[in-house]
């Protein structure tokens, strides 16, 4: 299990679903770091560590799987828990994005009264 000391990294496009994580994140007790975009977030990553990382998968420049298969190279990657989070939910996506080597999978509309939790449970694994 990653130090809770270290922040949850959320990396969103979309700045209002961005600050609305971060929001219930810290409000949930946890330090937050975000980013709009791939790059920049594997850029923070190469030299920092996140007890957890939530990545949208659709973003402008890098989608969430190259952002997955670029921080499991980092040695300090390989057990950081990384959850895909995405708007275009299907049925079989959770077993997708697990197969894919992400911890867990969020779809979007997130469950605001259940987000934090739910997170909670996640890093706990």
């Amino acid at each position: 299990m990653a130090s809770q000391n270290l922040p949850v990294c959320v990396v969103e496009d979309n700045n209002s679903i961005r600050k609305l994580f971060c929001a219930l994140l810290n409000k949930g007790g946890f330090a937050t770091v975000e980013f709009a975009n791939g790059q920049t977030a594997l850029d923070w990553l190469q030299t920092n560590e996140a007890q957890l990382v939530i990545v949208d998968i659709l973003l402008p420049d890098i989608n969430g799987t190259e952002i997955l298969q670029s921080v499991r190279r980092l040695k300090h990657g390989e057990k950081m828990p990384l959850v895909a989070i995405t708007g275009f939910a299907h049925a079989n996506d959770r077993e997708k994005y697990l197969n894919m080597g992400f911890n867990d999978y969020i779809a979007k509309p997130i469950n605001v009264p259940t987000f934090v939790e739910q997170v909670k449970q996640i890093i706990n694994k």
